[in-house]
């Protein structure tokens, strides 16, 4: 193996989950105007679920395939339900009461719609390739749900990431995907970078 070769990074489908969670940190927090993060520990599944109290999935195909399951227990859907409501300048009175409201659905619907834009957008930057996403399916859960993909996926690889919200509230990404990676060959460039705050702010200002 040359010095050349040895240099190239192979993208594996773990670097493809760090850059989702990565998307799924910026949205939320820029949006919210809360600080959210995820655990440094990964877990392996065997299966992605819908899980109560609210779910919302998106299905990707493309360069690869696979699915984004993002399950929010009632008090981490409200929290960030209130954070990305005052931050775009509705009154505390006006907001749903609970988390079981249409319109708590609809804004973690909305926010899971950015959260893959952001994250499609970079893989198109950053392995010269292609995915598309359905629109986001969100249910109010009362018990667990196992989904079953609707799609061919090459020996899936599924994980679980849990993040944590300002006021200490938890959520859980699941994640599957191809069991596949990308080699570099001959002269690799990225895309010209655009910029996250551009994408956000075009979204945010179209409602």
């Amino acid at each position: 193996m040359t010095e050349e070769s040895s240099e190239k990074k192979v993208i594996t489908p773990f670097d493809i989950l760090l850059s989702l969670c990565d998307s799924v940190t910026y949205v939320m927090s820029t949006a919210t105007h809360h600080e959210i993060n995820f655990a440094p520990m990964v877990q392996e599944i065997s299966r992605t679920t819908l899980r109560p109290d609210i779910g919302t999935f998106v299905l990707f195909t493309g360069t690869f395939s696979g699915m984004v399951v993002i399950n929010f227990p009632k008090e981490a859907a409200m929290e960030i339900y209130r954070g990305y409501m005052l931050a775009m300048g509705m009154q505390e009175q006006d907001l749903a009461p609970n988390h079981t409201s249409e319109e708590v659905a609809n804004s973690l619907g909305e926010l899971m719609n950015q959260i893959l834009g952001n994250f499609t957008s970079k893989v198109s930057r950053n392995l010269h390739s292609r995915i598309e996403q359905s629109q986001p399916k969100m249910l109010a859960l009362p018990h667990e749900v196992q989904i079953s993909i609707n799609m061919t996926l090459d020996n899936p690889k599924a994980s679980r990431i849990t993040f944590r919200t300002e006021g200490n509230n938890v959520f859980y990404l699941e994640f599957t995907m191809d069991d596949t990676k990308f080699t570099p060959v001959g002269e690799f460039e990225e895309h010209e970078e655009i910029s996250p705050d551009d994408i956000l702010a075009e979204v945010l200002g179209s409602n």
